[in-house]
């Protein structure tokens, strides 16, 4: 690693304090000198890096920029493949590229600052405003079916839910199968992609895409998804305390846990509004009326038909009827 780049990692752990330059350099190993032009040339990125004669050095808790050294810094596995874009057309497409060229494998990251083609489920365009959330997509090489991939989105809810609760003391609502919500307002989808061996039938490597939306930019969201489309936090001043290297680690760390052996988790279940609830189910251009019955430990969601048969549903949207 540069100079520039364990500067960075050191002031993101001591994030808002000061570390003299002395201390710095004999961290570093390096000189006083080396340290100030390494300062210099991450003010010339955007840091925010407060310096002077007697005052040290400090990277100021407003500073939200992404980095993969501020990620590694809260990473329980430092050594993974990260890469950051200041703009991609979707984190999916670039980290299946990295995955396929065998440039990343397992637990790779790919982040965005921005996405110009981000996409959500059924080909939707998912919207990605510079630096108002986090679109970032992990790479998985979990070995199991295509059918138990649906387990994988499973997983991934549970990681963004678990980590947004620990960081920014918020707990969202699940809805089967690939969302999250708050007050009623999608705040976060999830995109599982599976390459699979084509013998075997098991996946050689799965890319799990994350949007999560952490501040509604002025002017808001576009007309179509006013009322639908939500965030964690009101406004850019109020999301302001949230690290959001911490929170991409954060999303990592969980789902690498998460998928250490993979199954339902019942926290999961415990969180997901669907279940025992009357629902529409949007399955391709066919809209229908069920009664949610339960989540199958494989993923899929059992279902009452108007008719009382049964179903297991491994696709479709859903959404809870507003009389129920």
């Amino acid at each position: 690693m540069t100079v520039k780049s364990r500067l960075l990692e050191l002031l993101e752990k001591n994030k808002g304090e000061t570390v003299s330059g002395e201390a710095v350099a004999q961290e570093l190993q390096c000189t006083r000198a080396a340290v100030w032009k390494a300062a210099k040339s991450l003010r010339e990125e955007g840091y925010t890096i407060e310096a002077g004669p007697n005052k040290g050095y400090r990277l100021l808790k407003d500073n939200n920029r992404l980095s993969a050294e501020g990620i590694r810094s809260y990473l329980n596995n430092r050594d993974v493949f990260l890469k950051i874009y200041k703009e991609a057309e979707s984190t999916n497409q670039a980290a299946k590229q990295a995955a396929v060229s065998k440039q990343a494998g397992h637990g790779s990251m790919i982040l965005a600052e921005r996405q110009t083609e981000g996409r959500g489920r059924r080909g939707r365009a998912f919207y990605s405003p510079e630096g108002a959330g986090l679109y970032l997509s992990i790479i998985l090489e979990p070995g199991e079916t295509l059918q138990e991939s649906l387990l994988l989105t499973t997983a991934a809810a549970v990681a963004v839910h678990k980590a947004v609760q620990r960081l920014c003391n918020i707990s969202l609502d699940i809805k089967w199968v690939n969302d999250l919500y708050l007050n009623n307002k999608k705040v976060c989808g999830i995109l599982t992609e599976a390459i699979t061996d084509f013998e075997s039938g098991n996946i050689e490597f799965a890319v799990v895409g994350i949007g999560l939306n952490l501040y509604e930019v002025k002017g808001g969201y576009p007309p179509e998804l006013q009322g639908i489309a939500g965030a964690l936090y009101p406004n850019e001043e109020a999301a302001s305390g949230v690290n959001r290297n911490h929170l991409a680690a954060e999303i990592l760390n969980t789902l690498l846990e998460e998928t250490r052996n993979l199954s339902l988790s019942p926290y999961y279940i415990r969180h997901n509004i669907i279940p025992g609830k009357h629902i529409q189910i949007l399955d391709g251009t066919r809209t229908r009326r069920a009664y949610a019955r339960a989540i199958h430990p494989d993923g899929r969601l059992l279902v009452e038909e108007e008719d009382g048969t049964e179903t297991l549903l491994s696709y479709g949207e859903v959404s809870v009827c507003p009389e129920s």
